[in-house]
């Protein structure tokens, strides 16, 4: 029987993947034998990171190279998306992860500043990526998008009030692009990771409530880790989930059931 998670031969393209879960799911893709691009603004830091994968995945037959970009310039993200076509070849697997949250308190206090990053780099930029993905994918009939949203979209927030309803956003666009592309062969998803333990999340996972929350209420009682995000990203990008398509995957600890 084939390798349900095999991915070799294949193309990822991971946005925000230096680090956190971002990395986790490039360097699990390439463990598994796909070809993926690592990006995120920093090149010297895109760099160390493909070079890391490299080394520790090349004898599996995975591959990294880096490619920096500022999801929030529409003309960066085409030059990412064509240059991993030239260097790789097609797009096989888009993970679109990269997000803002410059501001965490109550809604009245938020800057319009603020709620514009958070709009434009976790909304437009994540609509921008996949019209420029997705349509090859239907042209050859394959492809596999998986976004990496939040728990905080299925949830009320009163510290998250913009990051929340950006990541509502990016489930609709899930369920919209799953129906728009389905016939022709592309499965779009997104997962919706409760808190983990990630610098993006340090704002989360030191705040004493949540701490508090997640010691005595979660059924799990810990935070979750990258790389349990990252096996969820490859099981949806991979053969095994091949009959999964508009869906919202919690990985939360057993948040969305606590009381």
């Amino acid at each position: 029987m084939d390798d349900l998670f095999d991915l070799s031969g294949q193309t990822a393209l991971i946005t925000g993947s230096t680090k956190g879960i971002g990395k986790a799911i490039a360097a699990r893709m390439a463990q598994y034998g796909a070809k993926v691009v690592v990006s995120s603004r920093k090149s010297d830091v895109c760099d160390a990171v493909a070079e890391e994968i490299n080394r520790d995945y090349a004898d599996r037959g995975g591959k990294a190279i880096a490619i920096p970009c500022h999801v929030g310039h529409k003309e960066q993200l085409q030059s990412l998306v064509s240059q991993t076509e030239q260097e790789l070849g097609p797009i096989d697997i888009l993970v679109p992860n990269a997000a803002v949250n410059p501001y965490y308190g109550p809604s009245k206090d938020m800057p319009d500043s603020a709620w514009d990053k958070v709009m434009e780099t976790n909304v437009r930029s994540t609509f921008w990526l996949c019209n420029m993905v997705i349509p090859g994918m239907a042209e050859r009939g394959k492809g596999s998008v998986t976004i990496i949203a939040s728990i905080a979209g299925l949830q009320g927030s009163v510290e998250l009030f913009a990051y929340a309803v950006s990541k509502v956003a990016e489930h609709q666009m899930a369920r919209n692009f799953a129906l728009e592309y389905g016939a022709k062969g592309v499965r779009v998803n997104a997962i919706a990771p409760g808190v983990i333990k990630t610098d993006f999340a340090k704002a989360l996972w030191t705040d004493p409530v949540r701490l508090d929350q997640m010691n005595n209420k979660l059924p799990l009682r810990r935070f979750g880790h990258p790389d349990e995000i990252a096996g969820a990203a490859l099981f949806l990008s991979s053969k095994a989930g091949a009959y999964m398509t508009g869906q919202v995957l919690s990985i939360d600890g057993g948040a969305a059931i606590t009381p």
